[in-house]
């Protein structure tokens, strides 16, 4: 009796930890991520690298802004512009023939407004990738800041007909790649050209993989720190693992849906119903089939936490969940979608990347889930645990209507 009471100790402490992890409030936010997006093209002539960071991350990084209103005027962005070139001169590494390769001039960089999203882009040439030649680039971005923002580089390589694409994110920051003859004979001759290409299929090079990067033995003339490149799919999984970790909204909704009381069924049912619906309009976000606002998709996001939290306060016993779930899914599916949509994902590359994406934040749920349920279920067998969920749910309510709040008027 007394090691059962124990238990049950146990699991409110811990049921609590892991809601005050989710609650701090230095998270408010919600969505502490950075975000940038590469693009080489390739030719004979040239590389020519564009690279463009959001507004906040540029404030976080170089600052500028004066008036503290969250955003750079062009007078504030024309002030810090130098800083932001020489931090990301020293933060982008290209090797070409494992040889470390300073672009050979800055094209422009300007800051870029596009509806409700403001970047900062930057356009810089480098020498051309001779035949045979290997090529690298290294992301250190962020690495030396001290910050709670999660950082991943999308990257976008057009080499001729084809196109290679990684996401660097955490520890995995080394994309490497060598074309074969063939791919090396369909560059264009310059940059200009490549405006004009279609996007084919890959082709498969002398080892039978297409649009690959270097294997690790390849990479050691690329990288004399002997770090793995990373490949295509796996660099999505990982993606997908810090994207879901880092946003907390998700985390705390699913934390909501899973506090209720509720039947090994009935859970099973609630998270085959959220998986089904946010891999859907994550799908069809990053098709472009549609395309929501993140002006409604946000606060959205925070009103489905408030919704299910009053559930779990108002409903002793939930019931059919799984329709509530399926239907806030697919609200969420579009917030996950948010860093993949501005990425032109080659059609040869498409599935693979949305599925190894998806994967790697069901890696986390999955795991979160079989690490709740047990002490959830200890958690219920207490004789206070109805007063337990409501003072989760509380708090899960308050802290939703807090980013519901600044999401709609801030």
């Amino acid at each position: 009796m007394h090691a059962l009471r124990t238990m049950r100790l146990l699991a409110v402490i811990l049921t609590a930890g892991a809601l005050a992890f989710l609650t701090v409030p230095w998270k408010a936010e919600a969505h502490a991520y950075s975000a940038g997006y590469t693009t080489l093209d390739l030719s004979r002539a040239t590389t020519e690298m564009t690279y463009s960071l959001d507004e906040l991350s540029v404030i976080e990084l170089v600052g500028g802004d004066v008036n503290k209103n969250g955003m750079l005027e062009q007078e504030e962005f024309d002030a810090v512009k130098d800083s932001l070139v020489a931090l990301l001169q020293t933060s982008i590494a290209i090797k070409i023939g494992g040889v470390s390769t300073p672009w050979t001039k800055v094209v422009s960089c300007v800051l870029d407004r596009q509806g409700d999203a403001t970047k900062a882009m930057l356009k810089a040439s480098y020498p051309p990738v001779g035949s045979g030649q290997p090529i690298a680039m290294t992301d250190r971005l962020y690495e030396q800041t001290k910050t709670s923002s999660t950082y991943v580089d999308l990257l976008t390589v057009d080499y001729g007909k084809q196109k290679s694409t990684a996401a660097l994110s955490g520890d995995n920051r080394l994309w490497a790649m060598q074309m074969t003859e063939t791919e090396y004979a369909d560059l264009p001759q310059d940059a200009s050209a490549l405006s004009a290409g279609t996007d084919q299929p890959a082709k498969p090079d002398a080892d039978g993989q297409a649009n690959a990067a270097t294997q690790p033995g390849e990479a050691s003339a690329t990288d004399a720190a002997a770090e793995s490149p990373t490949s295509g799919w796996l660099s999505f999984f990982n993606l997908g693992i810090h994207h879901i970790l880092g946003g907390y909204d998700h985390l705390l909704f699913l934390f909501s849906l899973l506090i209720a009381r509720q039947s090994f069924k009935q859970y099973a049912s609630m998270i085959t119903a959220f998986t089904a619906a946010h891999s859907i309009t994550l799908t069809l976000t990053v098709l472009g089939i549609i395309d929501v606002s993140p002006r409604i998709v946000e606060p959205a996001i925070a009103l489905s936490i408030c919704c299910v939290a009053v559930d779990n306060m108002v409903r002793g016993q939930v019931s059919y969940r799984w329709v509530l779930t399926f239907l806030f899914g697919l609200i969420h599916g579009m917030g996950f979608a948010d860093l993949l949509k501005e990425m032109s994902l080659p059609k040869s590359e498409l599935a693979v990347d949305l599925i190894s994406f998806n994967l790697g934040i069901e890696a986390v749920q999955l795991s979160l889930v079989a690490l709740l349920l047990p002490l959830l279920y200890l958690l219920h067998k207490w004789q206070h645990a109805r007063r337990a969920v409501m003072a989760g749910s509380a708090a899960a309510l308050v802290l939703g209507a807090v980013w519901l709040a600044e999401r709609v008027f801030v």
